[in-house]
């Protein structure tokens, strides 16, 4: 398994970035993500939060599918404080 050694956001190319030991990455490219949800201008702006402040947890949530219970607000997908 690899190590993960950075997740950012790219404000150039508008992506979360995860960076790993073998020289791998996954872009998740985040515009494309929004124009698939179904979402309102604040669950956008929540998005927005999760992707300057969490990076990490904004991947997660698009890797494992959960992005959609987020913005709808499941509690147990609730990540912000």
């Amino acid at each position: 398994m690899n190590k993960l050694l950075s997740c950012e956001f790219n404000m150039d190319t508008a992506c979360v970035e995860m960076k790993y030991d073998d020289g791998s990455m996954i872009s998740i490219d985040c515009t494309a993500v929004e124009n698939e949800l179904d979402a309102s201008m604040l669950q956008r702006g929540e998005l927005d939060w999760l992707i300057y402040n969490k990076p990490m947890e904004y991947a997660e949530l698009i890797l494992r599918g959960g992005i959609e219970d987020y913005i709808k607000g499941t509690p147990e997908h609730r990540l912000i404080d």
